[in-house]
């Protein structure tokens, strides 16, 4: 009896860590993965608005495909080190995305869902081509 109480005591907290790091690892490939595709369809774009346009698809498909919620995360183009504008032939853009990772069974009463999760962040930077002729 003794064996089981002690083996129940220290296997639950050992899963739901597993299942914590996984949630977090999770998290930290969604956030580097979006930030990765959408600065590669923003410098590909035709235009600004078409850009940020597409670069907005590209994190919430990442998202989903980690089951992330897209409300919780912020897509930041930064591209001001230029002075004529993000696209620009040979113009360095920084993409960064902050999304928020939920803890697993944390019930979703007193706010309880936005305290207890981890907030993440990833930038991706890419160069527009010399050849780009959008615009």
């Amino acid at each position: 009896m003794e064996f089981l109480t002690v083996g129940m005591i220290l296997l639950v907290p050992l899963v739901y860590l597993v299942l914590v790091m996984s949630a977090l690892q999770a998290g930290a490939l969604a956030a580097e993965g979006a930030a990765k595709q959408a600065v590669r369809v923003f410098v590909q774009a035709e235009s600004d608005a078409a850009g940020q346009s597409a670069a907005a698809r590209a994190l919430a498909v990442t998202l989903d495909d980690y089951g992330l919620a897209e409300s919780e995360s912020e897509l930041v183009i930064d591209c001001s080190a230029g002075a004529r504008g993000c696209l620009a032939r040979g113009e360095t853009v920084t993409v960064h995305v902050r999304i928020s990772v939920g803890l697993p069974f944390v019930p979703d009463v007193l706010e309880l869902q936005n305290r207890a999760s981890v907030p993440m962040e990833a930038a991706s930077t890419q160069r527009v081509s010399k050849f780009w002729g959008g615009g």
